[in-house]
């Protein structure tokens, strides 16, 4: 999909990679649903994340992030959320359909380099079993 940003008389055009998964479906947003996630659902930790997952009859994933005051100011919670939904984008082809899953960053990402992020992310995310290795859309096609 492509986006269009006009700034200063010059249009420039953005591509917009992963824009479905940011659609609000995509999204944990209401205190219900998080509350929900928290109370009957499971639990996997890493020394950098918290994973919380709960099985959905949506037909896709849902994710909520949590990243506390503790880590820093506005612009540090942001960028660590910013970094968060990057990995996410990236692996959403591997990530299972029907869970609903809340990331909670601990203390000491906000140290963190990019692909230690994700590196870290994605083992706590196949702690979880929302994370499986090879692309879904390699695994349906079969050549004969």
């Amino acid at each position: 999909m492509i986006g269009f940003l006009k700034n200063y008389g010059i249009i420039v055009v953005v591509l917009l990679d992963g824009v479905e998964f940011l659609r609000k479906s995509f999204r944990v947003k209401k205190e219900k649903d998080f509350d929900a996630i928290f109370k009957k659902g499971a639990s996997v930790a890493n020394r950098k994340f918290v994973i919380y997952r709960l099985e959905n009859n949506e037909t896709h994933f849902r994710v909520g992030l949590s990243v506390s005051k503790k880590l820093g100011n506005a612009v540090t919670r942001n960028q660590i959320k910013r970094r968060i939904r990057h990995v996410l984008i990236q692996n959403s082809n591997q990530l299972v359909d029907n869970v609903d899953f809340v990331v909670i960053a601990r203390k000491g990402v906000e140290l963190l380099e990019y692909a230690e992020i994700e590196k870290n992310l994605l083992h706590v995310l196949r702690l979880a079993k929302i994370y499986q290795e090879g692309n879904k859309s390699e695994e349906e096609i079969t050549i004969d």
